[in-house]
């Protein structure tokens, strides 16, 4: 039933996706960081008391997010056994953002399409850590398309290979780990000190999924009649052409698959910061490539829903 409960999931968040007024556990858990966090400062003031008290809030937030993901299923369970299956439906699907995503992109490509510049600046910065404001048409393509990339791996990717390795209380715990990372990951001053733990700790969680994302984003390349041979080329020669060790690894394959340069300059909090360019310039970005890019996302996410249901098949029978 467990392995079902991933497929009811599955099919929850692509026909439903993250309706805005729903609980949320992310949501949840994006307010204890926030209490933490203003409680940490009030204590440490010093650069390597922060990182410290960073490494705490780490701590805190995961072991909670596990600890209370573990017992509500349990609690669930012992009440009735199909309403810890529900339970357990229910959960998976808050882990899961492919649907969410491929909407957030697909608001911004029919903005670009009927509604102009500023109404497409304001829908991506809902999505975008970076400066909107001046972005042009091309430029706001390359940033939904890069954030479709990356999404894709911790999105459904990872969330899926977590589950696959300890059920939805860890891959409960991994989406701590995500949201504290783009919360107070940051290398601004602000965040530097308290975020660096969480920071490196995301990279390490990412490392397997983001390599495993290179191959379905690859395959789903094939399915799709898209370039899947400098998918898996551009995806290996570039794969470190980001600060980050796992971010180039889907961006560069999508940006081989779609045969487009993804990277170059942007300004986030007010600092202009340098990227290397990922793939090849055969052709200009086009409008299009949003909803190829979504795609190629939704269709390595069903694989990666497969891939992994298997071995879990595989692995313990259930």
């Amino acid at each position: 039933m467990t392995v079902i409960a991933w497929f009811v999931a599955f099919l929850i968040d692509s026909l439903l996706g993250d309706p805005p007024h729903w609980p949320h556990p992310v949501r949840w858990i994006g307010n204890l960081i926030n209490v933490l966090q203003r409680l940490i400062r009030r204590i440490c003031h010093s650069d390597s008391a922060l990182k410290i008290g960073g490494g705490a809030l780490w701590l805190a937030v995961v072991a909670t997010t596990w600890l209370v993901s573990w017992g509500f299923l349990l609690l669930m369970g012992l009440i009735h056994p199909w309403l810890g299956w529900v339970a357990e439906v229910w959960l998976i699907y808050t882990l899961l953002a492919g649907r969410c995503l491929e909407q957030a992109a697909m608001e911004v490509y029919r903005a670009l399409q009927h509604a102009g510049l500023e109404e497409s600046r304001r829908k991506l910065s809902w999505i975008v850590g970076r400066d909107t404001s001046q972005l042009e048409a091309p430029q706001i393509t390359r940033a939904v398309v890069e954030t479709v990339a990356e999404n894709s791996v911790d999105g459904v990717i990872a969330p899926l290979f977590f589950l696959m390795l300890g059920g939805a209380p860890l891959a409960m715990a991994y989406k701590a780990v995500n949201t504290l990372d783009s919360m107070v990951g940051y290398k601004t001053p602000k965040y530097r000190a308290i975020g660096y733990v969480s920071a490196r700790m995301d990279d390490f969680a990412n490392w397997l999924p983001a390599r495993i994302g290179w191959l379905l984003l690859s395959a789903a390349a094939w399915l799709i009649g898209l370039d899947y041979r400098q998918a898996l080329l551009i995806g290996w020669r570039d794969r470190y052409q980001h600060t980050s060790p796992n971010c180039a690894w889907s961006e560069a394959t999508v940006a081989g698959a779609l045969g487009i340069q993804l990277g170059g300059s942007n300004d986030y909090f007010g600092q202009r910061v340098e990227k290397p360019w990922i793939g090849d310039d055969y052709r200009d970005i086009a409008l299009e490539d949003i909803p190829r890019s979504t795609h190629l996302m939704m269709m390595a996410s069903l694989l990666a829903l497969l891939l992994f249901a298997s071995l879990r098949l595989l692995w313990v029978g259930a």
